[in-house]
Formats: C-alpha cells, sequence, structure tokens
C-alpha cells in the first residue's frame, strides 16, 4: 500500500518564506513579482501578518510566505520557516545585516530548511554588495564562491533587476530538494492565521502540503471537525478544491487554531470524528501561555490586561512587546488573549478589577462597550501599528503606578561659625563642600554622619551680598530656622522633595 502512493507521487510547487529586517524589503519584492502594491495599503508600511500569495513563472507555480520583520513578530516569523520548503533571506545592500537579519537566520536554521540571501536595493546610491557580503560571512552565512554553499541573488526589488534569477534559484532549489506530493491524497497542511469575521464566522489561512482539499470534505483541525462548505484561493475567489502548496481560506471553520496547526482533511464526517477521538487532547490542542510578571513585592501596583487581536500572530507578537515592559512597583498581568472585536464580555472579563486595560489590535470596538468601560474606570485602545500599542501601553502603566515623594539630595556644607542663636533662628557661617545651597531648601543636621534634626535656609549671603545660591566651594552666612543648637563642624545636607 506505502509502494503505490510512492509511486503517485509527483513533483509539487515549493512553498517559499521571505524573512529579513524592517524595511530590507521583503513586501516590495513580492510586489513586484505579483505586479500589485500591497506595501502602501499596510498599516505603517510595515507588514504585520503572515500572508501567502501564489505566483506563476514561466508556466510554474511557486507559493510565497510574506512574514513581518519587526522584532515584535519573532514567533510568527518562525512558524513562516517551519512550514515553507525554503526560504529568502533578504538583506538591503544600503542597510547590511541587521538583528532581525540574524534572528531569522536563526528561525531558518532551526527549521532546517535550505535558503537563499537575497541582496536587495541595489539601485540605490549607497548600495555596497561586497561589503553585504562580508558581513555575511562575519555572522557565518557562507555564500557561493565565498568559502560556503549557500546560493545568493543580486537584485532590486523596486525595479526587477535580479528577479527572474532569482526565481530560477528558487526552482533549482525545489530541484535539489525533491519535493513531491500526491494529488490523489487527502489534503494535510498548516494554519498561517486565523481570524474572527463578524459576518463569516472563522476564516483560517492555510498552505496545504499534501494531497488535494474539496468542498464538501471534512475537516480535522485544532481537536475539532467541520465541514468545508466555503472555500477560498488566496486572492478570495470562491473555489471547489485546491492541491498541495496552494495557499487557501476556510470560511466556517469550528474555533480559532493558532498558527502552525497542523490540519488533516477526511471524506466523511464519521471518519473525521474517529481520527479526532484517537489523538491525544494534549497532542492537538496547544497551550496558550498567559504572561504573569507577579513581583514578590505585595505592595506593588497590580495591573492587569486583556489583548484582543485579528489573528493569532498577532497576539503572540504584542505578548512579547508587553514581556519588554519594565515598570518599578508594577505587576503587569495578561488575564485574557483571543481573538476579536472588543466586547462586553472582554469588559466582564476584568471583574471591574482595578488598574486593568484592554488593548486591541486592528480590531473594533463599538461606542457602547467604550461607554461601559468608562463607567467601570477601564481603559481600551485600539491601534494598527504595534509600535503604537507599545507606546500607549509604557504611558499608561506609568500613570497608574502611584508617584511616590523622595528626598533627593542637592548640596552639603560645613558649619565653621556659629554667630547668634534665638529659639527659631540661628546665623552661621559655613563653606559648600558639595554640589550647592539654595534658598528655602530644607536641609538635614547632621553630626559625626548622624542625623540630630532638620531645618529650613531662610536666608544666605555670600560676600557679604544677599543671594539665592551658593555653589560648591564658595563660603556664606545663613540664617537658618531650626530649634537644633548647631556647633562648628555640623554638616548641613540640602535636599528638595520629589515624586517618582
Amino acid at each position: 500500500m506505502i509502494k503505490k502512493k510512492e509511486e503517485n507521487l509527483i513533483e509539487r510547487p515549493p512553498v517559499v518564506v521571505v524573512m529579513g529586517h524592517i524595511d530590507h524589503g521583503k513586501s516590495t519584492l513580492l510586489d513586484f513579482i505579483r505586479k500589485t502594491n500591497i506595501v502602501e495599503s499596510e498599516a505603517g508600511s510595515i507588514t504585520q501578518h503572515i500572508s501567502a500569495y501564489e505566483v506563476v513563472y514561466e508556466k510554474r507555480r511557486i507559493t510565497f510566505i510574506d512574514t513581518p520583520g519587526h522584532a515584535a513578530f519573532c514567533n510568527v516569523r518562525s512558524t513562516g520557516a517551519c512550514i515553507a520548503d525554503i526560504a529568502i533571506l533578504i538583506v538591503s545592500a544600503e542597510d547590511g545585516v541587521k538583528p532581525q537579519t540574524i534572528e531569522a537566520y536563526k528561525s531558518i536554521k532551526e527549521a532546517e530548511i535550505p535558503f537563499i540571501v537575497a541582496i536587495n536595493k541595489i539601485d540605490k546610491p549607497n548600495a555596497n554588495v561586497e561589503r553585504v557580503k562580508q558581513e555575511l560571512m562575519e555572522n557565518e552565512i557562507f555564500l557561493e564562491g565565498l568559502g560556503g554553499d549557500v546560493p545568493f541573488n543580486a537584485i532590486s526589488a523596486k525595479t526587477g533587476e535580479g528577479v527572474p534569477e532569482l526565481l530560477e534559484t528558487i526552482f533549482l532549489a525545489s530541484e535539489m530538494e525533491e519535493l513531491k506530493g500526491g494529488e490523489n491524497n487527502l489534503a494535510s497542511g498548516f494554519v498561517l492565521e486565523s481570524k474572527i469575521d463578524t459576518q463569516k464566522g472563522t476564516e483560517i489561512v492555510a498552505i496545504i502540503k499534501n494531497g488535494t482539499l474539496k468542498k464538501g470534505n471534512f475537516i480535522l483541525i485544532d481537536g475539532k471537525v467541520s465541514p468545508i462548505r466555503r472555500l477560498e484561493d488566496f486572492s478570495g475567489n470562491l473555489i471547489n478544491e485546491a492541491t498541495f502548496s496552494s495557499p487557501i481560506k476556510l470560511i466556517g471553520i469550528n474555533g480559532v487554531p493558532e498558527a502552525g496547526t497542523f490540519f488533516k482533511t477526511f471524506t466523511s464526517k464519521k471518519e473525521a470524528e474517529m481520527a479526532a477521538n484517537s489523538l491525544e487532547k494534549e497532542d492537538i490542542i496547544p497551550d496558550k501561555t498567559i504572561i504573569n510578571r507577579s513581583s514578590s513585592n505585595d505592595d506593588d501596583t497590580k495591573i492587569s490586561i486583556i489583548v484582543k487581536a485579528d489573528v493569532f500572530g498577532s497576539i503572540d507578537a504584542i505578548q512579547q512587546e508587553i514581556e519588554k515592559i519594565e515598570q518599578e512597583r508594577a505587576s503587569i498581568q495578561i488575564i485574557s488573549a483571543g481573538v476579536g472585536d472588543i466586547n462586553e464580555n472582554d469588559i466582564k472579563t476584568t471583574g471591574s478589577k482595578e488598574n486593568t486595560l484592554i488593548v486591541g489590535f486592528n480590531v473594533k470596538v463599538s461606542q457602547h462597550i467604550k461607554d461601559l468601560a468608562e463607567r467601570q474606570g477601564i481603559k481600551i485602545v485600539v491601534v494598527d501599528v504595534i509600535y503604537k500599542l507599545t507606546e500607549w501601553l509604557e504611558e499608561n502603566i506609568k500613570d497608574l503606578v502611584p508617584k511616590i515623594k523622595v528626598e533627593e539630595k542637592i548640596g552639603l556644607a560645613k558649619i565653621i561659625r556659629v554667630f547668634s542663636k534665638t529659639k527659631t533662628n540661628q546665623i552661621i557661617g559655613g563653606k559648600v563642600k558639595e554640589g550647592k545651597l539654595v534658598l528655602s531648601a530644607d536641609v538635614k543636621i547632621l553630626r559625626r554622619d548622624f542625623e540630630i534634626g532638620r531645618g529650613v535656609i531662610v536666608g544666605m549671603q555670600s560676600q557679604k551680598i544677599q543671594t539665592k545660591e551658593v555653589n560648591e566651594g564658595d563660603e556664606f552666612g545663613m540664617d537658618l530656622k531650626s530649634k537644633i543648637d548647631i556647633t562648628p563642624g555640623d554638616v548641613l545636607e540640602a535636599y528638595k522633595i520629589v515624586e517618582k
């Protein structure tokens, strides 16, 4: 039986993931290949989701996975690398190797897939291909002809120079990998992203890695069985079937599976349910970690966050950004994270807790929900660029932590003479040893490094001239309001009260 299946295997198109640092031209390259203009529609001109596209070059198909380049989307990029057959590591000929370039390279190595380096932006005035090659070598990425076996192409995603050669390199790498698939098999593959559409229900973008998926089949995904009623290609056109390497969209599937979830199809519901029952629950349902950065200090302000996003990949990115936020005397916890618009259930989830924030990424929130949140003292923000979300969180978390008053030293002075005393005031002379003394400043009175009392500067002279400030190294005369008897040799420590 196995031998028969092997005989039916035929060559299948490669699934290629494009990876690299932000603004090095990943989406622009795909734009040129697809003759579209996706970049201008991206929020902040940054790709923030995985997207998959199918192109035909000289009658041969290639599926491209476009991944975000910003550091926040590390998990998303890793998912793309694991699903793909071949990777393109794109590096700007202007900027060279950057942190996300190395991070993307590590994801590729972990996925153990072949990759091609595309040195982009060779049309730019400051392009330096040889410098980029040297930087790649310094990071142990050894290109062909330079002591290694990694193929590379110098390209301009803007003008198209070198792009045909890059596509030929992809096909050559595909042939060397001997990618095969069975058209007559039932489809299996992986989820790229998923979201909830208020009108259509769950939308899943997936890649078929083997077999043919047909409308009317049943799909087992994330432990749930669903009939395939509506099937779309990557352009949103309704189709009845799709075969291996194709990116597809499944509408109305039960649940909202995470990126990277494996799926399998069956001809009947009974077969799918039997397969579901035979699987261990922990093998098919991923564990969604909720961040809990609780501090051992019980006095810290407890801040609860609810995260809502359009797709699971964005939730992973937001969680990573929240993990980076550092705020003294604050304990930050994500109490809920999910896909879909902000709704009344999210407000209920807060349990009317103080210091609760709800953050939404590429989702909607009605005026009714805004009013409900405001009545309960809950702040909501919805953004379409992750940087804005991070900035909003940092600012509001800081505002939620109560300010504390601390004493900040501004100067030290040694007392040399005491001229006169009354019950409340003393006329003294001395010299500033450190910092400065200012009129109306509070002071600590120190004797042999121990505080014996406090006072306030109500008058000062320097060189017999009234002054508001005496600097380090200068002598002074002072009218100090204090009931403590001061003696020569005592030290005054001037300070101010600041809120932190």
